[in-house]
């Protein structure tokens, strides 16, 4: 670790958060266990905790208001007290100065503001972590939102990462919680999705990306940005975030046609286009004044490939039908397996969770809390589970939330099954193209062409007895050396047990030099086995005790 001033005064930060939240209902709260009653939960403490995290996260700076909204999006870790309170870290962040925004833009457009906008609000609409949206209009009238980021950010958060990266790998190198959650892992991966949010050129790609993908859909709208502009500029959205609406304007939409049309759109990019909107918090989800949902901040996208698809795909099937050793088996099959997994127990618990939630009925059913509580017992049974499995999870729980806003009696779980098959002939469809029956032709034709030649090699080698098969141990070594180690420990137990045995046989001969009154060389011949016996065991323990510290890295 470093302990440069900045970071020291970081660690004392960090250690004061943990001590002061470590010890409070927060904590206890995000220990429940399997079955809690979401009641307690959405009870919450009365002493203003939550409200002081969220200032408290907020006075540290940008990266850690960023985990704030992070942890705002996972109901399934905190009570609700506490996502009511860090919601505000979504678009309500304090804002920094319109000084400070005109010379971000002066230094990014080469141009004053006056010559770049017609009009320019000095008061931002939305104040997030990393930057702060603000209403302008194009010289031709067009009404756009302009995202600027945050004075220095990118020095702080390489700042704040290094720090947490530090915290990390000790905490992974000496804990057994590290070594089972990885967090060095976890702050890589949280480090390149803050990275791929401050890229506002890939968060314009991402608008475009995404919103051609989802043309179908003639309820969503996602801003297109205005390619002109170096700093990010796109279209203007009238309309409000989908929680300001009150029941009033709720009886002008169709809530539950919109559910269904978000929740089918949401699974087409995932499992079909391999690109989609990662963080659809209600803050990034607004109601149109035409009746239709846009999709904002597109920063925090997710990739999934087409033999992740199709992994995430059986385990969603599986899990909206209630079938946990189906889904246990497939995420296993998707999943790095450690020395100490269980298979066995983790079928076990898959099953029973799986069963539980089909107990509470399939209409509360939420599939996303499903996905990360089994990624939680993958992690505790020495399974690590893709983090695609993950963003995959907290997506669907939020998207959850946005859909029973716009429709109470919203059924996740049914519009999984109703869209699964149009999911699956749409996959079939795009993996039949004219490219995809065109390479299967090649291989076709590849494997016909060389097949009787490659047959008779065979053929050959089996009669002429030269036939070989490799066999490739990747624990060969590891056995032989244990073997070696074996051999050699029971090679010196034989070894001191003849010199005991001779020692003992020599006691009986009498010699003029004694020693503690018996036979002299009898004597040395007992010390040496007795040092011999010491130095042997202390080595069988040291080398055992390094093995096991091995193994469990």
């Amino acid at each position: 670790m470093k302990f440069s001033a900045t970071h020291l005064r970081r660690y004392r930060q960090i250690a004061g958060l943990l001590w002061k939240y470590g010890r409070s209902d927060i904590a206890q709260q995000m220990a429940v266990p399997d079955e809690f009653d979401p009641d307690e939960l959405k009870a919450g403490p009365s002493d203003g905790a939550p409200e002081q995290l969220v200032d408290d996260l907020e006075a540290m700076g940008p990266t850690y208001v960023k985990m704030g909204q992070v942890l705002a999006g996972r109901p399934d870790l905190l009570p609700r007290a506490y996502l009511t309170a860090l919601a505000r870290l979504q678009d309500k962040v304090k804002p920094f100065s319109y000084e400070e925004v005109e010379q971000i833009l002066l230094a990014e457009l080469g141009v004053r503001v006056s010559k770049a906008f017609s009009q320019f609000a000095t008061d931002p609409i939305a104040a997030a972590s990393l930057g702060q949206v603000h209403l302008a209009a194009l010289r031709d009238g067009r009404l756009v939102a302009v995202k600027v980021q945050r004075p220095d950010i990118r020095r702080q958060i390489a700042e704040d990462f290094e720090v947490l990266a530090e915290i990390a790998t000790f905490l992974d190198d000496h804990t057994e919680i590290g070594r089972r959650c990885r967090f060095s892992a976890i702050v890589a991966d949280f480090r390149t999705t803050i990275q791929q949010e401050l890229n506002y050129e890939r968060e314009a790609q991402n608008l475009i990306a995404v919103g051609k993908n989802l043309q179908e859909f003639k309820l969503i709208v996602v801003p297109q940005p205005v390619l002109d502009y170096s700093v990010l500029t796109m279209d203007y959205i009238k309309g409000q975030k989908i929680t300001a609406i009150g029941s009033l304007g709720k009886q002008d939409i169709n809530g539950a046609r919109l559910a269904e049309e978000l929740f089918k759109a949401y699974l087409k990019q995932v499992l079909v286009d391999g690109l989609f909107h990662a963080d659809p918090h209600p803050g990034n989800v607004f109601i149109t004044d035409d009746g239709r949902i846009a999709l904002l901040d597109l920063g925090m996208v997710g990739h999934t490939g087409p033999v992740m698809q199709e992994h995430l795909l059986k385990v969603l099937i599986a899990v909206s039908n209630g079938k946990g050793d189906e889904a246990a088996e497939e995420v296993v099959r998707m999943s790095e397996k450690t020395d100490s997994f269980d298979l066995h127990g983790f079928r076990l618990q898959i099953s029973q969770l799986v069963a539980s939630s089909h107990d509470k009925g399939l209409k509360d059913l939420n599939v996303g809390r499903t996905l990360l509580d089994v990624s939680r017992h993958a992690r505790e049974c020495g399974l690590y589970v893709p983090s695609e499995l993950v963003l995959l999870g907290k997506t669907l729980l939020q998207l959850d939330e946005v859909g029973r806003i716009l429709d109470p009696e919203f059924d996740t779980n049914a519009s999984i099954r109703r869209n699964a098959i149009h999911i699956i002939s749409t996959r079939t469809l795009r993996d039949t193209t004219q490219g995809g029956v065109a390479n299967a032709l090649l291989e076709l034709k590849d494997f016909t062409l060389h097949l009787p030649a490659r047959l008779n090699r065979i053929m050959d080698a089996i009669s002429s007895a030269e036939l070989e098969v490799k066999v490739r141990a990747p624990d060969a070594k590891m056995v032989v050396d244990g073997i070696e180690k074996v051999a050699n420990r029971v090679t010196k137990g034989i070894l001191l047990a003849a010199v005991i045995i001779g020692a003992a046989l020599m006691m009986r001969i009498s010699t003029q030099w004694t020693l503690f009154g018996y036979p002299g060389f009898a004597m040395l011949c007992f010390l040496a086995a007795a040092v011999g016996t010491v130095t042997l065991l202390y080595n069988i323990y040291a080398e055992d005790r390094a093995s096991r510290k091995h193994r469990a890295r």
